[in-house]
């Protein structure tokens, strides 16, 4: 692998000063890996740490193998990839670890992150006890203290400025049963103001995907890439960003001889790997796209019986692409033709082929349409719904997949019901809680701005405000939002303040708040940031090692996690705080009636087993309703009997398990008592649904513009309606006679769901059915559920309905904007979108004259996400120090700057500036720079450590990129633009 350059980190005072409190002493490689629990099997995964970039630090002390150590199984808290992590505990502390070795994702490895999460819940950087500021100073609170006072607070502010002015900003480190509760708390509270981070990493992906082919997650495997011909990866760099999977990359490319393929503007550790390198212009991901497809269909290489029988709209796509020849796609992108033609041709002809990307391809103001594009070539090359092939699509944070699955996001109730009469009416009778009541809690909005007035029940079907933009709507003029009120109050659940662009309008909205609430295990940027005297908690909430509860990996796969140890200091779980707060603002028990409560730390809290059990009630539409807690801890308990590569329990398994795909990925059709395997593959029609096999989704009616939208001659194995079909209904049934096949109860719950009014009973349909009766029937007949349709690349409803190339807001080549612009401005998200407008500001003024270089941003494999909790960790804040910027040796050379040297990097917006330390390599193409995005606690060469609560600054501090980074938002999802903006480098 790539190692950054060797750095004498030792100029650090700061990084002195700190370690010297925590007795930083030498360690060597084999230390730290003994230290950690790391096995020798995980050695590869963490192979490009530099040596140069560690100091050695001792563990104090022994196990005493005297007393019993009873082992735990839980799953790594980084990245989606899912690993196991076997914990020793002694006397109730967490003595050892090893990676799970049975464990068919990770398979007794961990990268440096995993490896190191034992000190997530030894650190003593965590915050210990409740906090709140009082005159500028940070003060010791009781719980009790602390809840009463934010429901107070909350209350208040509800009754003078509506519900939708409290902000509830979720995790995805919940568990899937937390993410579940806080969706479900926002819509007792009566808001749709409720986000995560996949607004910032994959909501583009969810809107690109679902606007495609029916659902918005990854189709395949980590596990199934190993049977890929060639591998294409834009916008991921995997080796960094998701370690431990390479293992099956560079298995799969070894094994199969795969083509691997990267394109990134980047020569990213991933690329190293690479059978072909190809870098672009930053911002360029559709014309690279959209050339390839020329190259396709010029040359006959796409697949016209897949394409006739699974696709609608292809033709219309051929039109598009013919603007795209060789000569433009070099002139946009920097590719030159023949290159993009082979790598055009190793994709369509060397299959199966899959496309991996990452965040380098979602955080654009063409997110949605970037994923898309990537769709539409997987579908032009029939590279969708089989072994080695499909959208590999690589998540971030440990639960982000099954926080968005639960509704952690501003237009969804959970399992993606969407927010309309009949989503609302199907989780009332889930929760047996009155419609009536829910719409009781909703505000009404008055008309504003020349918009018309809303009543609750339109405003609770309306979208709420997206976390890239929440402090635009605490300071724009109160008739720009659309809702009662402006933001007045955030509660913020294990989120970053420094992961969004334009930190500086961030602070401006942290100091304009009425309330600020943090809970989380670390205090984030959020505590720091800002420069709030009162109004403003800080709540220890525990990791999910000191809670049980179930996660989905980016596969789908969902797995329980035991936990390891009772909550350290005087943090307590998700669980206890969300009912704690729910009890004081007078709806816990309506919210929790369904739910086994018991006696928790500080007070009484729901069962994980008692939430998932409600979510198997009502996540039809999904499939989340097969996953019971005793078939998921089942899976965990069995391990070593899940094949590799398939993931799937031979015949020699327990009967448990047997035959079962590993964590039940979703769709798990009907209930746990139907047996279902889950589904390893999407939309994979070369098995029975029974056995996991599936079609797409004809989730956009039944025929558009005279062509029908069902496939045609392709069906699911063993199906008995051999062409396309809708989804089941009753009334459906009905008219294929299979209704006799329902069960006595199962009749008189869809007549239930119906009011006994036969129209309403014949609308019921295999996602509201709340018997499961219509999927089983349906799986009985060897049918998919939600039909048997074709994905389109067509999207009727969304702006670019073909992707086509636009320029970024902040473009290098200002010469390019008039004929590729950014879209049309717009409302969206309750707030305008005014992209197009700066975008010609940004023209007309030249800006790219004076910040003549591009800047991008991405991970490090030491650090994950905003930073808060690994720069906290002594074990990694010694493999990366320092904030850096990359600065190609060209344009290095021409502004004097040298290699570790100080540089101050300015921004083109409200004369934002970072400084941070020069790594000058040719990892980046001249012209370009590149800034990771882990750090904060420095602003604008301002030490904010004394900002921190005593004892709970991360050791690492640094710039955050998003200082730099500017104004840009997609407009179908409100994803910020994070890889392209404008910059200038100078030295210090």
């Amino acid at each position: 692998m790539v190692k950054r350059k060797a750095r004498d980190a030792s100029s650090s005072g700061r990084l002195s000063q700190i370690a010297s409190s925590l007795s930083v002493k030498p360690l060597d490689r084999r230390s730290f890996l003994g230290a950690a629990g790391m096995s020798v099997g995980g050695l590869a995964a963490i192979g490009a740490m530099g040596v140069g970039m560690t100091r050695k630090v001792h563990a104090e002390g022994f196990t005493d193998m005297s007393a019993p150590i009873e082992v735990r199984t839980n799953i790594c808290t980084h990245c989606s990839v899912g690993c196991t992590v076997k914990a020793e505990v002694q006397n109730g502390v967490w003595v050892g670890q090893e990676p799970g070795y049975d464990s068919p994702i990770n398979r007794g490895s961990h990268c440096a992150k995993g490896a190191s999460v034992r000190e997530v819940v030894h650190g003593d950087r965590r915050i210990k006890y409740p906090m709140k500021k009082v005159g500028g100073e940070w003060q010791r609170i009781s719980w009790e203290q602390a809840m009463d006072e934010i429901a107070e607070k909350m209350t208040e502010i509800r009754g003078r400025s509506g519900a939708d002015s409290v902000y509830l900003l979720g995790s995805a480190k919940f568990s899937n049963e937390g993410a579940y509760l806080f969706r479900k708390f926002a819509a007792f509270w009566g808001t749709n103001n409720v986000d995560h981070q996949a607004r910032i990493c994959h909501s583009t992906t969810v809107a690109g995907v679902a606007n495609t082919w029916g659902y918005g997650a990854q189709t395949n495997s980590y596990n199934d890439i190993r049977n890929a011909k060639t591998m294409i990866f834009m916008g991921s760099n995997a080796a960094e960003a998701h370690p431990v999977s390479l293992q099956h990359i560079l298995e799969g490319k070894e094994t199969q001889q795969a083509n691997v393929i990267v394109i990134d503007p980047r020569f990213t550790r991933t690329a190293a790997h690479a059978t072909e390198f190809v870098r672009f212009r930053p911002g360029t991901d559709i014309a690279v796209i959209n050339g390839m497809l020329w190259h396709i269909f010029e040359n006959g290489w796409e697949d016209r019986e897949y394409i006739a029988q699974r696709v609608y709209g292809m033709d219309q796509v051929r039109e598009v692409v013919r603007a795209y020849p060789p000569e433009v796609v070099e002139n946009i992108t920097g590719i030159d033709g023949e290159t993009l033609k082979r790598v055009a041709q190793k994709f369509a002809q060397e299959r199966p082929s899959t496309f991996i990307w990452c965040m380098g391809g979602t955080q654009h103001t063409v997110g949605t349409a970037n994923v898309r594009a990537y769709n539409i070539l997987l579908l032009a090359t029939g590279n969708v719904g089989g072994e080695g092939s499909g959208a590999n699509i690589f998540r971030g944070h440990c639960n982000v997949q099954g926080a968005t699955d639960f509704g952690l996001d501003m237009g969804n109730l959970p399992l993606y019901y969407g927010l309309g009469a009949g989503a609302w009416q199907h989780w009332s009778r889930v929760w047996e809680v009155p419609y009536d009541y829910f719409v009781s809690r909703f505000d009404a909005v008055p008309a504003k701005g020349g918009r018309e007035a809303r009543t609750p029940v339109e405003n609770m079907e309306v979208p709420g405000i997206t976390s890239t933009r929440w402090f635009d709507a605490v300071t724009m003029d109160a008739e720009e939002v659309d809702q009662q009120d402006n933001i007045k109050a955030m509660i913020v659940f294990g989120h970053g303040g420094n992961t969004v662009p334009r930190m500086q309008d961030a602070q401006r909205g942290m100091d304009a708040l009425d309330l600020l609430v943090v809970a989380d295990p670390h205090p984030t940027t959020f505590s720091a940031l800002h420069s709030r005297t009162d109004n403003t908690y800080l709540l220890p909430i525990c990791t999910q090692f000191e809670t049980s509860g179930s996660r989905t990996a980016s596969n789908r796969s969902v797995q329980w996690g035991q936990k390891v140890v009772e909550p350290i200091f005087e943090s307590d779980s998700d669980y206890s705080v969300i009912h704690a707060l729910a009890t004081r603002l007078g709806f816990a028990e309506e919210m929790h009636k369904n739910f086994e409560m018991v006696q928790g730390k500080f007070g009484m809290e729901p069962t994980p087993e008692s939430i998932m059990r409600e979510i198997n009630r009502g996540g039809w539409s999904t499939g989340y309703t097969g996953q019971s807690p005793e078939r998921l801890k089942a899976h965990i308990a069995n391990q070593q009997h899940f094949d590799l590569i398939t993931l799937r329990a031979g015949p020699d398994a327990p009967e448990e398990v047997r035959g079962d795909y590993y964590g039940l990925p979703w769709p798990c059709w009907g209930t746990p008592e139907l047996r279902h395997p889950g589904t390893h593959i999407l939309y994979n029609t070369n098995l029975p649904p029974m056995e996991g096999g599936g079609a797409f989704r004809p989730r956009f009616g039944l025929e558009h513009e005279g062509e029908t939208l069902l496939a045609e001659g392709s069906w699911p194995m063993g199906s008995e309606i051999e062409d396309g079909y809708p989804e089941f209904t009753f009334a459906m049934l009905e008219q294929l006679g299979w209704d006799a096949d329902l069960t006595p109860a199962e009749l008189a719950v869809i007549r239930d769901i119906g009011g006994n009014d036969p129209e309403k009973i014949a609308t019921v349909s295999w996602s509201t059915d709340l018997s499961g009766g219509i999927q089983r029937v349906a799986l009985q007949h060897g049918c998919v559920p939600f039909g048997n349709g074709k994905a389109r690349v067509v999207a009727w409803n969304l702006p670019d309905p073909i992707p086509v190339h636009r320029e970024p807001i902040y473009s290098g080549r200002p010469e390019l904007v008039a004929n590729y612009p950014t879209n049309d401005d717009r409302r969206q998200q309750r707030m305008p979108n005014i992209g197009k407008v700066i975008q010609q500001d940004v023209v007309d003024r030249n800006v790219a004259t004076d910040f003549p270089i591009i800047l991008t941003s991405g991970r490090l494999v030491e650090y994950e996400g905003g930073g808060e909790e690994t720069r906290s960790n002594p074990w990694l804040a010694e493999l990366q120090q320092d904030m850096f910027v990359e600065v190609n040796p060209a344009d290095a050379s021409a502004r004097g700057i040298v290699d570790g040297g100080w540089v101050w990097v300015t921004g083109p917006e409200g004369g934002s500036k970072a400084r941070v330390k020069a790594m000058v390599t040719e990892r980046v193409a001249a012209g370009v720079a590149f800034m990771p995005f882990h750090f904060a606690g420095w602003f604008q060469g301002v030490d904010q450590r004394g900002n921190y609560p005593q004892g709970t600054d991360p050791i690492v501090l640094g710039e955050s990129v998003n200082v730099i980074t500017t104004y840009g938002y997609d407009p179908v999802t409100g994803m910020h633009e994070g890889k392209v903006t404008l910059c200038q480098i100078a030295a210090a």
